[in-house]
């Protein structure tokens, strides 16, 4: 085998006539092979069959151009049909498809297309009848009746139940065939009768019954206590037209007996009273959740597929308004009473049923209807539930963890694993596609590594994905760039990935509790060779072996930290844990050699959590000149620390800082009130931050001086003050308040960090953070100044932040006085009475009346009511 290759290209050498010992011809290093030229022509033989090979003649090509030329391209249904089996939630492509397949007419691929819809979307009644539409023809009834006993099974919807009534009635027109359509009608409201929409079935039954044949006195008889019943039924119902029902059965019992007619009424009267009220309520609950479908492009009506969510405000709010809805149902507003306690299970499985349809993609909406289906007792049909919630989305954390708890109470521990597994393939899946994404859209970042830009189109050493030991590669596109520099993919994919992780860890905590401590170690080995598994998954590991193992169990996880270790030893946050298990296992030896052996892999900024860690462990159990050697080296790291906040460190406990609250002053300026003067400085606490320069290097305030802005989308008052603005480039940003001094967080983490310019680390460390905490009252409350002014609705904020900025007006400029007095004079004509002439002008200007109050009359205002009782606006 290993001399065919050798031979072949023997063979491509020597047609190709060209020295291969001749080093000033290198033509045939990169020229394609016969082989290959071949296969390009046949793909594309139009843009080849001019291109000559080495010079050469091209080779002639007849029967492959012939053979290319004879197939013909696919239709659009068929390039759209493969597209939507790989992405099959596009619901305007699925309207293409269908009106593709409708057009052409071919009812195999009519066939094809509602199903492979109906699959993607089951329970859609519009498609369904659209579907059932295509067989309710002479021959081929049989198959619209095997459609309808495989729909009507499952759904709640009444559209589809009218449909399959009005095709009830239009196959038996005979007399003898009225039982049938009695017995459609009766299983059709033990489905959807508690529907509010489902009130024209019950009208059309009703119509039915009166139209009846008789011929003897009983008959008749029963007849009118067919009617009675139904009637009866329908008017507690808070159906669309209830109202009308009763004024029938009103009418219907007045005719038949006037003294049973009242009775009948009375009792009735209460539930119906009840049902109108509730109807109302429903409207209201109903009305956003049902928007009008959209236009339909083809003379069907609009199929209604519900999207994949994005969860933006709009969705958010639309998931609200369901659960209100679902919870107020639950709340059993129909008051029914426990001997009826059927019905009103009948009624809520009805709505549920309709909701996941509408929300198939919300997971929330799923684990809804199996809280409240397990909690009515219906065990078997909550974990149906489940299973058709994990079909519609095959990547819920919340719906396969309920299932997985569900089918573990049951002991069925096959298929737990089954579902951790199909989880995990579906979440591993989408991890591979999303990393594709982010290489292909990062490729613009790449960079060698001397830092310099590497052409996308060139082809470098470096990667941007992850290493096969699942930790990012140190010859990463990224390892040049700041974080600020990284592409927002990369935070994305971190977070997916951890959340990946989640799912190994509730496999491995079901296998310890469910199995034993081998069979979690099993889950544990696999994990380990996921290419995809997180530090985390070590971590919870390390700990499930030390609490669960008695004898080796610390031995055993500081192992599993170590082998974790390896592949993350550029986490800081695993570093951490690891160091922090160490030291709350008393292994003190260990702790010292792994900080030792990690603290100088990290940069400075990246190592702060490490020393602040091992330095409240030296504070706390070590003795001073290992602490003072600790701080010295600190010292040489972080040069702009002022030495008190390490003193200060040391003499802490519990968040409790004495030298701050008491030496400092924080106490009691935190006490004191916080008072703006006329030069806008707040009081005793700021005199008191200046007056420390012992303790803030060379502190400085930051200026004030307003920002040029552009005109923000959410214009609030305070930003609209000063609207004319010198250029409206530039981000939005808050406007300073003229000589205000910075907010007191910023001020008191100067005095520890030293001047602004010289900080080099935002998180502060939890001693300034309980500082911070006594301050917070302060803070608020100029917060709470700053803040102060009107806000308005989104809708209005949207629309003023599209106004062009007041800078880019260049039209005439009006006086705003000669305006004010134009509407102060002006004669506005009242309903009830004359206007009066205008006033005479107003007398000059003088000293004010009554201790500066204002003039009495603003102007003649002569609106409905006249006179000076009208309302001014």
């Amino acid at each position: 085998m290993s001399e065919q290759p050798q031979d072949s290209r023997t063979d491509t050498d020597s047609q190709s006539d060209i020295p291969q010992n001749d080093g000033s011809y290198n033509g045939d290093k990169t020229q394609p092979s016969e082989d290959i030229m071949h296969a390009l022509n046949s793909l594309n033989p139009q843009a080849f069959s001019t291109v000559s090979q080495n010079g050469h003649e091209p080779q002639p090509q007849g029967e492959d151009a012939t053979q290319d030329a004879s197939q013909e391209p696919p239709s659009e249904w068929h390039v759209l049909r493969s597209k939507l089996r790989d992405e099959p939630h596009d619901p305007d492509g699925w309207n293409r498809l269908v009106d593709l397949a409708e057009n052409a007419g071919d009812t195999e691929q009519i066939k094809e297309s509602y199903e492979a819809l109906l699959e993607t979307y089951p329970n859609t009644s519009s498609a369904q009848i659209a579907y059932l539409n295509h067989f309710l023809r002479p021959g081929l009834f049989q198959y619209a009746e095997d459609l309808f006993k495989k729909y009507l099974k499952a759904s709640p919807l009444v559209d589809l139940w009218k449909f399959y009534l009005s095709y009830v009635r239009r196959v038996n027109i005979t007399p003898n065939t009225r039982d049938a359509v009695i017995k459609a009608y009766e299983f059709a409201l033990n489905r959807i009768g508690q529907d509010k929409d489902s009130g024209e079935i019950w009208n059309d039954y009703i119509q039915f019954l009166k139209a009846g044949e008789t011929t003897t006195t009983w008959e008749e008889s029963q007849k009118m206590d067919a009617l009675r019943k139904v009637y009866h039924r329908a008017v507690q119902i808070p159906l669309e037209n209830v109202e009308r029902l009763w004024s029938e059965l009103e009418a219907f019992e007045n005719n038949l007996n006037k003294i049973t007619a009242k009775k009948f009424m009375s009792d009735l009267s209460p539930s119906y009273m009840q049902a109108r009220t509730v109807l109302r309520q429903l409207q209201r609950h109903l009305g956003p959740l049902f928007p009008p479908p959209p236009q339909s492009s083809s003379s069907r009506p609009p199929l209604y597929l519900p999207p994949t969510p994005t969860f933006n405000a709009a969705e958010r709010a639309l998931v609200g308004a369901w659960k209100t809805y679902l919870k107020w149902e639950e709340s059993n507003p129909l008051e029914f009473e426990d001997k009826d306690r059927s019905t009103l299970i009948s009624r809520i499985q009805g709505v549920y049923r309709k909701a996941v349809i509408r929300m198939r993609y919300y997971s929330e909406i799923w684990y809804m209807a199996f809280v409240w289906t397990n909690s009515v007792g219906k065990q078997e049909d909550a974990v149906n539930i489940l299973k058709a919630g994990m079909e519609a989305n095959p990547t819920s954390f919340l719906l396969h963890f309920a299932y997985a708890e569900q089918i573990e109470a049951r002991g069925d521990h096959t298929e737990v694993i089954a579902t951790f597994d199909k989880l995990l393939d579906k979440l591993r899946i989408d991890l591979e596609a999303l990393e594709a994404r982010a290489n292909s859209a990062n490729s613009s970042f790449s960079s060698d590594g001397s830092g310099r830009t590497v052409p996308v189109n060139t082809p470098a050493p470096t990667t941007t994905g992850l290493t096969e030991a699942g930790t990012h590669s140190n010859n990463s596109s990224f390892a040049t760039q700041s974080a600020d520099e990284k592409p927002p993919k990369v935070k994305e994919l971190a977070e997916r990935r951890t959340e990946y992780g989640l799912v190994w860890i509730m496999y491995i905590r079901f296998a310890r509790r469910a199995q034993d401590i081998k069979s979690f170690r099993q889950i544990f080995a696999k994990a380990r060779r996921d290419r995809w598994t997180p530090w985390e998954v070590y971590e919870s590991a390390a700990l499930m072996e030390y609490h669960c193992t008695k004898e080796s169990g610390a031995g055993i996880a500081s192992r599993i930290f170590e082998k974790g270790l390896e592949s993350f030893g550029d986490e800081i946050e695993f570093v951490l844990r690891y160091l922090g298990f160490l030291i709350s296992v008393n292994d003190d030896t260990n702790a010292r050699a792994l900080f030792e052996r990690v603290i100088t892999t990290f940069s400075s900024e990246r190592a702060r959590p490490l020393w602040e860690r091992w330095a409240r462990y030296e504070y706390q159990y070590g003795d001073l000149a290992a602490a003072q050697k600790l701080e010295k080296r600190i010292a040489e790291v972080y040069p702009s620390d002022p030495p008190i906040k390490r003193f200060a460190q040391r003499h802490t406990y519990l968040g409790t800082d004495a030298i701050a609250a008491r030496d400092l002053g924080f106490a009691m300026a935190a006490r004191q009130p916080t008072v703006l003067g006329p030069s806008g400085l707040s009081g005793p606490l700021e005199k008191r931050t200046d007056s420390l320069p012992s303790i803030s290097c060379n502190a400085h305030m930051p200026s004030s001086q307003p920002t040029t802005s552009k005109r923000p989308s959410s214009p609030d008052y305070k930003r609209r003050e000063g609207s004319a603005r010198p250029s409206d480039s530039g981000p939005p940003t808050k406007r300073a308040r003229p000589m205000s001094p910075p907010p007191p967080r910023d001020r008191d983490r100067d005095r520890w960090d030293g001047p602004p310019s010289r900080r080099r680390f935002g998180s502060p460390a939890a001693w300034e953070r309980e500082r911070e905490r006594e301050l917070l009252p302060i803070k608020r409350e100029r917060e709470r100044d700053d803040e102060k002014g009107p806000s308005l609705p989104g809708v209005l904020s949207w629309f003023v932040g599209q106004l062009p900025s007041p800078s880019s007006f260049d039209g005439p400029i009006f006086r705003t006085d000669d305006l004010m007095m134009l509407f102060r004079n002006a004669v506005i004509p009242s309903a009830t009475r004359r206007a009066t002439p205008p006033p005479p002008p107003p007398p000059p200007a003088g000293p004010p009346r009554g201790a500066g109050r204002p003039p009495p009359d603003y102007g003649p205002y002569q609106g409905p009511g006249g006179g000076r009782g009208g309302r001014r606006y």
